[in-house]
């Protein structure tokens, strides 16, 4: 009752097929709702079945996932889309194991999909019920542990009714969302607060147990923005008067697998270290390049976080001094047209915008 009451109105909820389930799943691991919302219209748009998602250039794909960051979820629900297509012939498998086994889904995710879509009675634990149910048997002690973990599974499947286990395990991640929240729970508006242990003790405000917080390291890191040269003299790292966007070209390459935003472009930068000064990123990057670059001014700063990192990107102009030198593959110089086209990190759009506003101001000098 109190859920269809207050249940917020979600497009994957006005038609909850699994494939429409799964790729709202999918998209609101850690991420917000609200940020969410914009994203799935756009990818339901582009891609309306799994034939199309499975169809879908990578690129593409990864373009319009740009800005939700965790891009391995995105490539995850591409293989994954493979995969059901010469399995299943593309239908959504609706068997725990088989949807288990895809890329990407763990037990939540399957739970989620098969319980919302079909029906099925399967238990959930996630963000939301994880402090509902912690709450509910006033457990006391982390829920991550893994004996709490596994108590707070079963509490969710004997909690279970025998049917419409989709819209249990709904109103329950709908409660957490907007009753039971991690500070200050709304309890006089909870339809189950007689029934709450921690709230008859007193203990909403401690219940769950505190999760350990990342501790965050500062790292420096570099970026280069290196142009094209439209002349021989414009080898080195200075700036140049252009007579148009279309001229200017910056070097840039699609990240390799396995390192942080694989399958992205970017331009040359360090990812894997803490760099003293830019003379020293030079050096590595130099060798990635596969020119002797030389560093130049100083373009902007960007600060940004990247798991337990807080990030100070450093970014700059740079070119070389030898003629005979370029950069192989996979580097190319692209225009800042392409470069719009192009699946990028949020840092590295952020770069991209900058180039294009320098280039409109140069038009009109």
């Amino acid at each position: 009752m109190w859920f269809a009451k207050n249940a917020r109105d979600l497009p994957w909820r006005r038609e909850p097929t699994p494939y429409r389930v799964w790729i709202s799943e999918i998209m609101l691991q850690q991420t917000q709702v609200a940020t969410v919302l914009p994203y799935y219209a756009r990818f339901m748009q582009a891609y309306p079945s799994v034939h199309e998602l499975a169809a879908a250039d990578e690129q593409v794909l990864l373009s319009h996932w740009e800005g939700l960051g965790y891009y391995r979820r995105a490539r995850s629900l591409h293989a994954a889309a493979k995969l059901i297509v010469a399995d299943h012939d593309g239908h959504f498998p609706l068997k725990f194991e088989d949807v288990l086994a895809l890329p990407g889904i763990g037990r939540y995710t399957a739970g989620a999909i098969l319980s919302i879509s079909n029906g099925q009675r399967q238990p959930i634990v996630e963000g939301n019920t994880q402090r509902v149910f912690s709450r509910w048997i006033a457990l006391r002690g982390t829920p991550a542990d893994t004996i709490n973990n596994r108590l707070l599974w079963q509490v969710a499947e004997k909690m279970l009714p025998r049917k419409d286990a989709g819209t249990f395990n709904q109103a329950s991640m709908e409660l957490g969302a907007l009753i039971c929240t991690p500070k200050t729970p709304a309890c006089d508006q909870c339809p189950v607060a007689p029934a709450c242990r921690a709230h008859q003790a007193g203990l909403e405000q401690e219940i769950p147990g505190k999760v350990t917080r990342v501790t965050y390291e500062d790292r420096t890191e570099y970026a280069m923005v290196i142009e094209k040269p439209v002349a021989e003299n414009l080898s080195g790292p200075k700036r140049a008067k252009r007579s148009g966007n279309s001229e200017r070209r910056f070097l840039v390459r699609p990240l390799p697998e396995g390192g942080r935003w694989a399958g992205l472009w970017d331009f040359p930068r360090t990812t894997q270290a803490s760099h003293a000064d830019v003379a020293e990123a030079a050096t590595q990057l130099s060798a990635e390049v596969g020119v002797n670059l030389i560093p130049g001014i100083r373009l902007t700063t960007v600060k940004h976080a990247v798991t337990k990192y807080r990030i100070s990107l450093q970014v700059h102009l740079a070119g070389w001094r030898e003629k005979e030198e370029s950069p192989g593959k996979p580097w190319k110089f692209a225009t800042l047209g392409e470069l719009a086209e192009l699946p990028m990190s949020v840092t590295g759009r952020k770069i991209v915008k900058m180039l294009s506003e320098d280039s409109q101001r140069l038009l009109t000098m």
